[in-house]
């Protein structure tokens, strides 16, 4: 093992005692003032409703994302110039763009209602959130699975050849397959990184967890209850990534082996 390899190891072992001093001092804090217990709690179902919309935001710009992704990943292999460029290009400014400019743009580029058959229907600004992390994340799974795709030796492609697979059988029957599992690690860090990017959608006034916790701390208007809402609004994300991330880490040494 590397040094850095020591060092990710020590530090990803230190997380979750430093994330527990955090929420220790937290619970100080709480039962030094026991007053701020039933504003909290009373609060609570308010920030849940907030955490509830992250989630929903961040598994609808992960599927589709994935979906999107999946296929420009394998465009980005095509033989034709004229369709590897045009996706390459989409690839490369999409996951070097910061994601809180492309929430920005797709909350004022998208209309606020859209005409469905002559009616009205409204186009929400958490549905326009979503657009704006399925785009970044749709760069990132193509070069997840451009990077599978080239991983996987030419003699399974040879093989799959001579068995009378065309090209696209091959691809869809025998190395999707085996990109899906080589491609599992970095699209659950994907994930994670999304989801806690979630909290952005804030910034355009999204109901989410950080809004609800900001709304909580304007009503209240007390520095200590500021405090603790936000350690809640960590709490909660840390309780939903870190799985993720230790899975990420079980699943990578697992397929090293």
């Amino acid at each position: 093992m590397t040094n850095m390899n020591i060092l990710s190891a020590s530090a990803h072992s230190r997380l979750p005692w430093l994330f527990g001093a955090l929420i220790a001092l937290a619970a100080i804090w709480l039962l030094a003032d026991l007053s701020l217990l039933p504003t909290l709690v009373a609060w609570l179902p308010y920030l849940a409703s907030g955490f509830l919309m992250n989630i929903l935001i961040s598994l609808l710009a992960m599927v589709g994302g994935t979906t999107l992704g999946v296929v420009l990943g394998i465009f980005e292999l095509a033989p034709l110039k004229l369709v590897r460029y045009p996706v390459v290009f989409y690839v490369q400014v999409f996951r070097n763009a910061p994601h809180l400019v492309l929430i920005f743009a797709t909350t004022y580029i998208f209309p606020f209602e859209i005409v469905v058959f002559g009616h009205y229907l409204p186009f929400p600004d958490w549905l326009k959130a979503v657009i704006g992390l399925a785009i970044p994340t749709s760069a990132y799974v193509a070069e997840i699975t451009r990077g599978a795709i080239q991983s996987i030796a030419t003699t399974q492609w040879e093989a799959a050849k001579g068995l009378g697979f065309s090209r696209l059988q091959a691809l869809r029957w025998i190395i999707l397959p085996q990109c899906a599992r080589r491609s599992l690690p970095p699209w659950m860090n994907l994930f994670s990184s999304i989801t806690m990017g979630t909290a952005l959608a804030s910034l355009v006034g999204v109901h989410e967890l950080l809004h609800a916790a900001t709304d909580a701390s304007t009503a209240v208007r007390r520095l200590d209850f500021t405090v603790l809402a936000y350690v809640v609004v960590m709490t909660a994300f840390f309780v939903l990534c870190y799985p993720i991330s230790s899975l990420t880490r079980r699943l990578e040494r697992r397929l090293k082996v």
